[in-house]
């Protein structure tokens, strides 16, 4: 089967199965999901929103957070991975968005990423759920899916380049619902270690690449 007639029949039955999705972190604001994106690296989506209602209760916004240091913002997030680098990169962040953007979260790729703690992944969720960019956020699970559904080759090794062989080939109004489709059908579906084939409405179609699909750190 050709590359273009695969991307059709996967993103046909997306759209069939999952046509309206969107990110499950809990936010009321740009800046609450910021949080919430930088929070889940490596740690679940159930995770952070067990932990964010008190967060975002105490520092609502980036000129409440930026009076903030690091030990205040520690005791509400020590259950998630990594609580002490996270802990600094809030704090850091939000001080960095009052001194330079008015407490604003920006739009720009280059001005996100320059935000501690803010990574290209997290950049393309901001720009694709807050702002309604045609970005592709590429984790752990978008890389694993990409790969075992023969969507990507295997020498798009690295997040970037499976982002842009995807960019290249889905549709751009279909690509802020195309990373959701992935990520979820990797989180639920498509697993890491025991991948629900039986249960998968793309079982017929996926060539089951699982050797190399897992994201290399």
């Amino acid at each position: 089967m050709k590359r273009e007639e695969r991307y059709r029949q996967v993103l046909d039955y997306f759209r069939k199965e999952m046509p309206e999705v969107n990110t499950e972190l809990e936010f009321g604001s740009i800046f609450q999901l910021l949080v919430a994106v930088i929070l889940s690296a490596q740690c679940t989506d159930k995770r952070i929103n067990q932990v964010t209602p008190a967060l975002f209760h105490q520092y609502p916004d980036a000129k409440s957070m930026a009076k903030a240091d690091a030990d205040d913002i520690y005791e509400y997030i020590r259950s998630v991975s990594y609580p002490n680098a996270k802990a600094r990169h809030l704090a850091a962040m939000a001080r960095m968005l009052v001194e330079k953007h008015d407490g604003e979260v920006p739009m720009d790729m280059n001005q996100l990423t320059a935000l501690p703690g803010v990574g290209r992944k997290t950049a393309n969720v901001i720009q694709a759920v807050a702002f309604g960019k045609s970005t592709m956020a590429v984790d752990t699970h978008v890389y694993r899916v990409s790969h075992r559904l023969g969507l990507v080759s295997k020498s798009d090794n690295t997040p970037y380049k499976v982002e842009l062989k995807l960019t290249k080939h889905i549709p751009l109004s279909d690509i802020p619902l195309a990373h959701h489709w992935l990520l979820l059908h990797g989180r639920y579906v498509c697993t890491s270690r025991s991948p629900h084939c039986n249960k998968c409405g793309l079982h017929d179609l996926c060539p089951k690449l699982i050797e190399d699909s897992r994201l290399e750190h």
